[in-house]
């Protein structure tokens, strides 16, 4: 029998679900069109209304917002309520330029620790748990948001955000921590440490991992879960939309991740054309949000790749579940013709014995010519062997890369630890090309 956060709302029937969605959504349209220029302006140029939506249908003739429009109006220009009433700001960890500023109102804050509390919930947590924090505090979403849900749930909350990764480890243990709250790759980098520190997983009271903030394999999940002796479960959220907590995965099914239909209408389109794709197709997810008062934003391309499906859930959940990203549209590499996605290789070497699930990807060009070479690190009593066999083990990296993702690489084996360690999002990719 699944455990619920908000019962009530968790397991709206979905005629009830969508009549909701488009209440709230009209309620939205007419706040951004009477308090946000920029949607106004756009309305007005294509001689829209609020009123022109009468169904939820009629949102895919509503226009996107991008990542872009967000950089146009910084900081300020989308938020649809008065300074006055924000009560916190957030940004992005863009790579490039000034970050993107995301605006809340108390109702928002409190709306938002309310979709943590239940994707923790959904997770498997319950008010007895200590729930160790590691995501960053901060700009950064994730630190605060998975804190805040966290005393929604009236959980025992540990603020350690990232760094530090021997220090984690010894509250880990000393303090009971049943929680772990990271980004994948962290997870793996504090098994890293408890391995160099002989310790054993098994001692750790450690039952949950609440994994996100960038793309991870179910070759990733099984690595995490075998190390750190856990259920690791997928989260899914982002700066712009809320921060972590707009879909997870239920610790019932982990058969992709429950978006929280009240609050945010999920669409999926051919991120080419824009068009909406079929239940199950892979595409670009969509975001509306339709109960953010401080800053709600119209059909926000994410850039993250996924599919939908309604089918029902084995849960009880009746909100739509999104498939695990492949990654994102804008980090997908073009490799000689080939689209790649990082977590695809990480795929791969996870089921390759004697590697870690430590890589990275530099991608050149000579000439013409696109040339890639991923260095991976090799288990320490591997590396320790002769030659030959490590020149086998590269040669079946490449063959596996070749067959499954039609790319051929070099692979250049490394000792362990020498790939650089992140604390937050992994560094995967180098590319030098110039375009």
């Amino acid at each position: 029998m699944a455990n619920y956060f908000n019962e009530e709302f968790e397991t709206l029937p979905r005629v009830a679900l969508e009549a909701l969605q488009l209440k709230r959504l009209q309620d939205m349209l007419e706040r951004i069109y009477n308090n946000v220029p920029f949607y106004k302006h756009i309305f007005d140029q294509r001689k829209i209304t609020p009123k022109s939506v009468k169904s939820l249908d009629d949102l895919q003739n509503l226009p996107f917002t991008t990542k872009k429009d967000m950089m146009d109006s910084y900081p300020y220009g989308l938020f649809a309520a008065p300074m006055e009433e924000i009560v916190r700001i957030h940004a992005s960890s863009g790579t490039t330029g000034k970050p993107t500023a995301a605006g809340y109102t108390g109702k928002d804050i409190s709306l938002w620790a309310e979709m943590m509390a239940r994707s923790l919930v959904a997770a498997g947590a319950n008010k007895g748990d200590i729930i160790h924090n590691s995501y960053g505090y901060g700009l950064f979403t994730g630190g605060l948001g998975a804190h805040y849900g966290a005393e929604r749930l009236g959980a025992s909350v540990i603020p350690m955000s990232g760094g530090n990764t021997k220090r984690q480890v010894m509250i880990m243990q000393d303090f009971g921590s049943t929680v772990l709250t990271c980004t994948p790759s962290y997870a793996l980098f504090i098994a890293d440490e408890v391995k160099a520190q002989k310790i054993d997983f098994k001692n750790f009271k450690l039952r949950i991992g609440v994994f996100g903030a960038e793309p991870w394999s179910e070759a990733m999940r099984n690595e995490i879960e075998k190390k750190l002796n856990i259920s690791a479960v997928d989260i899914y959220g982002l700066s712009e939309i809320m921060g972590p907590g707009v879909a997870i995965e239920c610790r019932e099914a982990k058969s992709g991740l429950h978006i929280w239909e009240d609050n945010f209408i999920p669409e999926i389109v051919d991120p080419a054309t824009g068009e909406r794709v079929k239940e199950g197709e892979s595409g670009e997810l969509v975001i509306t949000t339709v109960t953010k008062q401080g800053m709600p934003l119209l059909r926000y391309r994410t850039r993250d790749i996924t599919s939908i499906t309604y089918e029902p859930c084995v849960c009880g959940r009746t909100h739509a579940r999104i498939s695990k990203f492949m990654g994102r549209s804008d980090d997908m590499l073009i490799i000689r013709g080939v689209n790649v996605f990082p977590s695809q290789i990480e795929s791969i070497l996870v089921g390759i014995e004697g590697v870690e699930p430590q890589y990275l990807l530099i991608i050149d060009r000579k000439g013409n010519l696109d040339t890639v070479q991923l260095q991976v690190e090799v288990d320490e009593s591997l590396f320790s062997d002769e030659i030959k066999v490590l020149q086998v083990l590269s040669k079946k990296i490449e063959k596996e890369i070749k067959d499954t993702l039609g790319v051929t690489c070099s692979v250049k084996l490394v000792e362990p630890k020498t790939i650089e360690r992140t604390e937050g999002k992994a560094k995967r990719v180098i590319d030098n090309r110039k375009f």
